[in-house]
């Protein structure tokens, strides 16, 4: 057979995407993607500062970010994306506009979106104008978190962290579930899970059959913004932030339901909870306090 008479490669629209050196979930950006889209990554300067408040402005200048977007424009994105969550909140909403400014500027004009942008705009569009989240960070960044959040009139109801400053690749889904559980949700529009070194993509189905919230994850909002910025439709289903019929099934958000009582779970939703406990075999639900001010929780699985 003649591979010319296929006239390949198939077109692809492209997603240029800004991530710190540290990064190590590309795999997990993909699962968002549809097969018509490529990404291209590329990587902010190592810098030799653990995670957090000082490593999060370093990883977010503009002259960094300029010229990881030149980079990036030899192949023509659609868009762009900084895929930073701390490094886009940490110097308030007048940083995060400034940062995506300066990525459109380098990059012909195209949109470009944060993270924490992406964030804000996934708020909007779930109607979330009170959020709880949870972080891997130290208290510290955490609060940077909330103060971004409360710039843009999100109220912060409730925050757990795990006091991690470094390696948070390598945390289990277990660890994501139970600081989940752990949360403060009885004011809540919606829950964050914050840092795009974390993974969630399998742990979001979960929590949303289980918590009857809208659940969304750094990871997911970026690439669900860069890809709508692009014209395209993020791939994810069971996520309320995707998928309208599980959207649907968490209306009225809050997860309490009638009367105080909350329905249960779609059929297919509930499916995804019993694959993923028998996958990962994940703990009875159980308090998880947050860890002390920036210090490592203990007993995380870090692999």
């Amino acid at each position: 057979m003649d591979i010319t008479t296929f006239g390949g490669p198939v077109p692809q629209l492209g997603i240029g995407v800004v991530a710190p050196f540290d990064f190590a979930l590309d795999r997990e950006l993909w699962r968002w993607t549809p097969e018509e889209i490529s990404l291209h990554l590329t990587r902010t300067p190592y810098v030799p500062v653990e995670v957090s408040v000082d490593m999060a402005r370093l990883i977010s200048e503009h002259e960094t970010l300029h010229n990881a977007v030149m980079a990036l424009d030899a192949v023509r994105p659609a868009s762009f994306a900084y895929a930073c969550t701390s490094g886009s909140f940490v110097g308030g909403t007048a940083h995060e506009r400034a940062m995506c400014v300066s990525m459109s500027g380098a990059g012909r004009g195209v949109p470009s979106v944060t993270t924490s942008g992406a964030l804000l705009e996934a708020l909007g569009e779930l109607g979330a104008r009170r959020v709880s989240v949870i972080t891997p960070y130290t208290a510290s960044l955490t609060d940077s978190l909330a103060d971004f959040l409360g710039e843009a009139d999100v109220d912060v109801v409730g925050r757990q962290y795990m006091g991690l400053t470094g390696e948070i690749w390598k945390v289990g889904y277990r660890n994501v579930v139970e600081l989940a559980r752990s949360a403060d949700l009885t004011h809540a529009d919606c829950l964050f899970i914050s840092c795009t070194n974390l993974a969630t993509y399998d742990v979001i189905p979960q929590l949303e059959a289980e918590l009857r919230i809208p659940v969304i994850s750094a990871n997911q909002v970026t690439m669900w913004a860069a890809l709508r910025h692009a014209g395209a439709r993020a791939a994810g289903d069971y996520q309320s932030l995707i998928d309208p019929a599980a959207r649907a099934a968490l209306t009225p958000y809050g997860g309490r339901g009638i009367a105080g009582i909350a329905p249960p779970p779609p059929a297919a939703a509930a499916a995804v909870v019993r694959e993923a406990a028998d996958w990962e075999q994940l703990a009875a639900p159980e308090a998880t306090a947050a860890a002390p001010p920036d210090e490592p929780a203990a007993d995380l699985d870090l692999g």
